[in-house]
């Protein structure tokens, strides 16, 4: 058996490639399956609901019937406009919890006595449901569309500050030593050594916020807005048009799986950078 040993070392380089592509083809094996899984529970759970009498006007929760509708859908000027309409608004709402919540984080991590001072109110205030703010943010907010950017930045802000001061936290408290002994300032520290080694952590508190806002989107945009993923979804269930309403909550799931990938995507890039 040396011999099979001593010819997989001297032909590895040639193998590693075959090996990559055995995995890669075993990992898209695995998804597939996965999904077929998935269609399947969903094919035979809902012919056992709907074959009832009862139920047979939702019919059309059927996968046949919700994925002729996401076809129609997609090619739905309609549809598309209100994914860029809800995609303005996370991308607000999450815009101006960045901006609050980052830095705020990076100085919580970095000074004790901050972070001391604000982790029992920070605590309190981010288990309030996001959504509890809504009367409020009516009566505050002239617009509906300031109520909602202001109900997404109140569901997405703390992840970001939590995560960020995370990221401080797990530095080398060497490198700020040594640092500080060669005459840096604190703003220095904060921008060449902490920020730096804290991006891995910010991305995924952008990550967490984008589930979150994600999850928030849909019920905020109830409000009396005419556009937007949570508007088409309501006006599908109001006109009792069940497929078209499936078929939204598909392509809702779609989209954020997406975007989630956008930022492990990114993830992988500036770790991959930090490491090398």
């Amino acid at each position: 058996m040396n011999w099979v040993k001593r010819y997989m070392m001297k032909h590895r380089p040639h193998l590693e490639p075959w090996r990559g592509y055995r995995n890669a083809s075993q990992a898209v094996f695995l998804v597939a399956a996965g999904i077929s899984i998935v269609l399947l529970a969903w094919t035979i759970g809902g012919h056992f609901i709907f074959i009832r009498p009862q139920f047979s006007q939702f019919s059309g929760f059927l996968p046949g019937a919700t994925l002729k509708a996401l076809g129609k859908l997609l090619v739905s000027h309609e549809f598309w406009a209100s994914v860029l309409a809800s995609l303005r608004r996370i991308t607000i709402g999450i815009g101006f919890a960045f901006c609050i919540g980052s830095p705020l984080g990076l100085l919580i991590g970095y000074y004790a006595k901050l972070r001391i001072t604000t982790y029992t109110p920070i605590q309190f205030i981010r288990m309030i449901s996001p959504l509890s703010w809504m009367p409020i943010a009516l009566l505050i907010f002239t617009t509906f569309e300031s109520a909602i950017y202001f109900l997404i930045t109140m569901a997405t802000i703390w992840p970001i500050v939590l995560n960020s001061s995370l990221g401080v936290s797990r530095v080398n408290p060497q490198w700020i030593t040594m640092a500080k002994n060669q005459g840096a300032t604190d703003l220095q520290v904060l921008f060449h050594i902490i920020l730096p080694a804290s991006i891995p952590y910010i991305l995924t508190s952008l990550r967490l916020a984008l589930g979150v806002a994600w999850i928030v989107l849909v019920p905020v945009e109830f409000l009396g807005i005419s556009s937007g993923l949570g508007y088409i979804i309501n006006d599908a269930r109001d006109t009792m048009e069940y497929d078209r309403l499936m078929a939204i909550v598909l392509a809702i799931g779609l989209i954020g799986f997406i975007l989630d990938g956008s930022i492990q995507l990114l993830q992988k890039i500036f770790r991959w950078n930090w490491v090398n």
